[in-house]
């Protein structure tokens, strides 16, 4: 199925981009939900190449879909309700959790912060396109609201636990630089400093049933606000990347029965991960 792609009113343009999800007070869980969204302001949609069936297509293959319906579920069914922090609009608008400089190493297919090349390496925006008043609008404040939302749980726990909750294709897309690796049921992101083995072992057996869960591959690392990145290490981070299949027809559909275990799965993750000291 293919859905048309959802233009955001002037209203809803002018409105955050993103929403902080309170949990309860004593949680040190942030579920970090950043590409779940088909949402594209109507300015920003004039300045995209494709036609609309073209972009509904585009949105088929880039967005996590139902990814915050799984977040919300396991906010629901979790023991200690984590807190939520889902992108409101669309990876094509900003992709939030790029690095918006010379560090990114997506910036060599043109999809950096701001994508100039679609999944397939088709242009989605002109040649010589200015990224700087998308970065402004958009990413720094999303920045600066994960950053917010970290502190806020570092000051009432004495601790933050980053889970960014992804999903990807069960086939490599051509924009993927490192697609030729295994692609488990469910990948979890890991990062050197941030990503304890205690939080990876409670991943790996939360998402046990689902068939294999593997580390690193086809997708490595995971989000840590830069202000605290390498620096704090009360701030403990994993992304977990679920293979559509498990979920949803692909690449663009309703959500299928999968989504409702995937949910209590995380579920799972989030309680372990709350009584850990």
């Amino acid at each position: 199925m293919t859905e048309t792609p959802r233009a955001a009113t002037a209203e809803t343009s002018r409105a955050p981009s993103f929403a902080l999800l309170p949990g309860a007070p004593d949680s040190p869980v942030l579920l970090h939900v950043p590409h779940s969204s088909r949402a594209v302001p109507a300015d920003v949609r004039a300045g995209i190449l494709l036609g609309d069936d073209e972009l509904a297509r585009e949105l088929d293959h880039i967005t996590d879909a139902h990814t915050a319906e799984i977040a919300a579920a396991a906010a629901a069914a979790a023991g200690t309700a984590p807190w939520r922090f889902v992108n409101r609009l669309s990876r094509l608008v900003v992709d939030p959790e790029r690095f918006p400089d010379e560090r990114e190493e997506m910036a060599a297919v043109g999809m950096g912060a701001v994508y100039t090349r679609t999944t397939h390496r088709a242009a989605l925006r002109p040649a010589g396109f200015d990224p700087a008043p998308l970065l402004d609008r958009y990413f720094t404040p999303y920045a600066r609201g994960v950053a917010g939302a970290v502190a806020g749980r570092l000051a009432a726990t004495g601790r933050a636990v980053v889970i960014d909750v992804h999903s990807y294709p069960s086939e490599p897309l051509p924009y993927e630089l490192h697609g030729g690796g295994p692609r488990p049921p469910v990948c979890l992101g890991t990062d050197a400093f941030h990503t304890p083995p205690a939080l990876l072992d409670a991943a790996r057996e939360a998402f046990g049933g689902f068939g294999g869960v593997g580390t690193d591959s086809p997708f490595a690392g995971t989000y840590v606000p830069l202000a605290h990145h390498g620096r704090d290490p009360r701030v403990h981070a994993l992304m977990v990347e679920i293979r559509r299949d498990l979920y949803m027809p692909e690449p663009g559909g309703a959500a299928g029965p999968g989504a409702a275990a995937l949910g209590a799965a995380l579920a799972h993750l989030v309680d372990a991960v709350s009584r850990t000291a």
